[in-house]
């Protein structure tokens, strides 16, 4: 059953659903959610592109991180919004590898944003969309004073572990 207050994502509505029947399990009600409002409700940021570079979906937490509205990101490619890509091949770079990878996004208002990039959730072969999911890093790295340096190459930078003093 869907209600008369949508949430709008980017130019897409995304209808909510009222509750279920109270005899039905709660995984029944999660399989039945939308992808698209899971994804928006999800505090961690998150990203889908597909194969050549267009940016599909980026949720609440990922615009703010990179404190670029929905709409914005819509209409700019993926490349666009790093100093330096990850990876030679953009596919790559949103699949991922087995090495948790920090990246270096660029702020609306120019400024480096540090975080760790996902490897894609979408893991077929015949996948046409990579869903990424970022973790900001750049106050940890300005407070432990372990900021990378930019680099003019692309290329892959690899986390390592932060101790913790205390």
């Amino acid at each position: 059953m869907i209600t008369n207050n949508p949430i709008v994502v980017g130019s897409r509505r995304i209808e909510r659903r009222r509750r279920k029947p109270p005899g039905q399990l709660p995984i029944d009600a999660l399989q039945e959610m939308p992808a698209l409002v899971v994804l928006e409700r999800l505090p961690t940021p998150a990203l889908a592109v597909d194969r050549a570079g267009t940016i599909l979906f980026a949720n609440a937490g990922f615009c703010d991180m990179v404190g670029f509205s929905s709409d914005d990101l819509l209409s700019i490619k993926f490349d666009e919004i790093f100093y330096s890509l990850p990876a030679n091949d953009r596919w790559v770079a949103l699949v991922g590898t087995d090495v948790p990878r920090l990246v270096e996004l660029r702020h609306k208002y120019g400024h480096s944003v540090w975080a760790a990039m996902s490897k894609s959730a979408m893991r077929r072969r015949d996948d046409t969309v990579a869903l990424v999911a970022f973790d900001e890093r750049t106050e940890e790295l300005w407070s432990t004073s372990v900021m990378p340096e930019r680099s003019g190459e692309i290329t892959t930078r690899r986390l390592r572990p932060v101790s913790s003093a205390g």
